[in-house]
């Protein structure tokens, strides 16, 4: 493992350390965690993500070669999380998340579908040091187990603001573990892997298994049609969300849609999402996605 694997690998666990447990899809915007929000103290998250595609393309069904080589689907993502600190001006998550196999091609990503990632993020919330200050916070996700695939252990600084009536926009950077080959475009290395076992890593022709383990972050959301429930908490009862993530690699791409709120603590969203490496992740997917807090 390369010296910032193995800095980023030591974050993780410090931050798992200074929590006292360990139990991560982080809170995200959409497709990417570019948001200020950090799970409140003590508050369980349970979200189940899906990504799927509505029609297939004949590239996808028969490939270049007359063997699918593209992801119909990816694996359902079921993630726990919870806030760690009983602090109003620091606030931090922490989670896990279980890979349940999809349908995939992709030789890097078959690593991907029954696997463990984990995450955390560690920030203040907006207007904490004074009425202007923005959100900031520091994370690390799809932190996984599997040496040169799923060990991604990317660093995130994303700082937010309220636009007043205008929604909130979030913006930051990230930083991937370069060891990773989900953090090269096309999902490979150009050279083969010292590890026999993964020597399905090594770029094709067609690949150029560049670097490309950073870049930037942007999310947008707006809420509307205020309700309350019977306890008198307020909420939004729709809320309209985007995201984009730059980079070719395992994380870029973006897209928009809608949460619906049937309760305070129970949304359902919709709506689809593209990316930057069509190699890696194929073509553009749809996405539904069940978030409960409790």
């Amino acid at each position: 493992m390369t010296l910032s694997g193995r800095i980023i690998i030591a974050l993780l666990f410090l931050i798992l350390a200074v929590s006292g447990t360990a139990s991560a899809t982080p809170s995200t915007t959409y497709w990417t965690p570019a948001t200020s929000d950090v799970q409140p103290f003590n508050v369980w998250h349970i979200g189940v993500d899906n990504y799927f595609r509505l029609s297939q393309t004949t590239e996808e069904i028969t490939g270049v070669t007359g063997v699918r080589n593209q992801f119909d689907s990816f694996p359902t993502d079921v993630g726990l999380t919870v806030g760690v600190l009983p602090f109003e001006k620091l606030q931090l998550e922490i989670g896990i998340d279980g890979m349940f196999p999809g349908t995939r091609m992709h030789p890097t990503m078959q690593s991907i579908g029954e696997s463990l990632m984990f995450n955390a993020k560690l920030g203040t919330p907006e207007g904490a040091w004074g009425a202007w200050s923005p959100a900031i916070n520091v994370g690390i996700f799809n932190a996984g187990t599997k040496g040169e695939v799923t060990n991604m252990n990317i660093v995130d600084l994303i700082v937010g603001k309220t636009l007043g009536p205008f929604g909130r926009i979030h913006g930051g950077g990230y930083y991937g573990n370069p060891d990773s080959a989900l953090m090269r475009q096309g999902g490979c290395k150009p050279v083969a892997s010292a590890n026999a076992a993964l020597a399905v890593l090594t770029c094709a022709a067609s690949s150029s298994g560049k670097l490309d383990n950073a870049g930037g972050m942007v999310g947008y959301d707006y809420g509307f049609w205020k309700v309350k429930d019977k306890e008198g908490n307020e909420y939004n009862k729709w809320v309209f969300a985007a995201d984009y993530a730059s980079g070719k690699n395992a994380i870029g791409g973006g897209g928009f849609g809608m949460y619906h709120f049937f309760n305070k603590d129970i949304s359902l969203l919709t709506g689809p999402v593209w990316f930057n490496d069509h190699v890696i992740n194929g073509q553009w997917k749809w996405t539904v996605q069940l978030d409960i807090n409790f």
